[in-house]
């Protein structure tokens, strides 16, 4: 069994059995860094307390353990145990603060080609120059008229869900689970889903590349080719990142052979956690919040005071800088209107720093592009799902070509020990 001796200055007293640990030791406990533990903070996995006086943090000895103990169990499972699962995959690596799809720099790709590129490198480890996406218009129509008969206020995930189990009745031969068909319904699947969402303002023809079309779901005011250009990246840039949750629900999905539409439609389901797609919705808000303020320090005080995490800080695979969030800053910068929210962004993550050593991730990039071109809150959520989508195809075909229901984990039951009687009816009113 782990022990840990705590900080002198933190023993228990009588009545305050909780022992402390400084960050240093929380570390080596869990064998990482110092600013990995800060990102399990900012991940919500552990929780932390100012020194008094001092400038440090100090964490709970007891709530330290669990987690080595459950990332020991993540890391060494026993095979079929449930306790890991570990699933092997030709999509995305993410070693040393960089990621690759199919081995190739994400970052690089996502930068130098289209996100319709990106995504057959993806799917099928060739590169198509001019990949372009097109929807039937049966597909298009059966999704823009369930989209359309949603109540008013209804936010763009209820439309995207709705769009996908549509575009799936319009299509007979879903069932088919071949390569062929399946890239064949990727390639419908990713427009349909763009064109079933309403348009902010009208354009003469609904074509072009993707991210073109996607622009006019998301903003009303016209684009110039730069802010296209880092829409089209971040879509690139978020296509995969390994076993995110919805990808795993994606993988179990396909592993009982649902087809990619409801493959697809799990994914979904699972992104709009605000721990994961809601999150740049968050950011987003908070950027507002500092530019109408003119100060971060308010805002993360009052965040911190509530005992919220800041968005937009921090992430668990990269104890350095996201490198999706610093290519996408990169080319923010080319943006004059992106100026304020960029300086927003850079005082949020400076005041943030005098309490944890947290780097900006793609959440606060994507709050950027999002606040800077008159997006509302929402479309950093729409761009990561359909993002996404590509991805989530990609890992479906790979999960097709495993056994049939694998992703069976064992549960572990803690509940009464049985037989028990059975329950006595509830008296009548």
């Amino acid at each position: 069994m782990d022990t840990v001796t705590p900080m002198r200055d933190q023993e228990p007293g009588p009545g305050h059995p909780e022992r402390r640990l400084s960050t240093k030791e929380a570390a080596e406990l869990l064998g990482v860094k110092p600013e990995t533990v800060y990102a399990y903070v900012s991940r919500g996995q552990l929780s932390s307390r100012r020194t008094p006086g001092g400038r440090g943090s100090t964490f709970d000895a007891e709530e330290v353990q669990t987690l080595a103990r459950r990332n020991r169990r993540e890391a060494g499972g026993t095979p079929g145990s449930g306790a890991e699962l570990s699933v092997r995959t030709r999509v995305t690596l993410i070693d040393q603060d960089r990621y690759y799809y199919r081995g190739v720099d994400a970052v690089e790709l996502a930068t130098r080609h289209s996100y319709e590129e990106v995504a057959e490198w993806l799917w099928t480890g060739r590169l198509r120059p001019g990949a372009a996406f097109t929807a039937p218009e049966a597909s298009v129509e059966a999704a823009r008229r369930v989209v359309e008969a949603l109540p008013e206020h209804s936010g763009p995930m209820d439309r995207l869900r709705v769009a996908a189990v549509a575009a799936a009745a319009a299509d007979p031969l879903r069932f088919d689970l071949s390569e062929e068909a399946v890239l064949g319904t990727a390639r419908i699947l990713i427009p349909t889903l763009v064109a079933a969402l309403p348009t902010k303002r009208p354009a003469r023809r609904d074509e072009g590349p993707l991210a073109r079309r996607l622009w006019t779901r998301l903003s009303g005011r016209p684009p110039h080719e730069a802010q296209l250009r880092v829409l089209d990246t971040a879509l690139g840039l978020l296509v995969d990142h390994d076993l995110a949750a919805s990808t795993l629900a994606v993988r179990v999905a396909a592993s009982a052979r649902a087809h990619a539409y409801a493959a697809v439609s799990a994914g979904l389901g699972v992104i709009e956690g605000p721990l994961h797609g809601a999150a740049g919705g968050l950011a987003h808000r908070m950027l507002l919040e500092v530019l109408d303020t003119g100060s971060a320090a308010p805002v993360v005080a009052e965040e911190l005071r509530a005992g919220r995490r800041i968005p937009g800080l921090g992430h668990r695979l990269y104890p350095g800088e996201d490198p999706r969030a610093r290519a996408l800053f990169a080319l923010l910068e080319e943006i004059p209107e992106a100026g304020p929210a960029l300086a927003a962004a850079r005082d949020i993550e400076a005041t943030t720093a005098r309490h944890t050593p947290l780097h900006a991730n793609v959440d606060l990039a994507l709050a950027v592009l999002t606040a800077s071109c008159g997006m509302e809150s929402s479309a950093s959520e729409t761009i990561f799902a359909i993002a996404r989508t590509a991805g989530w195809i990609a890992h479906a075909l790979e999960e097709y070509g495993e056994r049939p229901l694998r992703m069976r984990p064992s549960g572990h039951y803690v509940g009464p020990k049985p037989p028990r009687p059975l329950p006595e009816p509830l008296p009548q009113p």
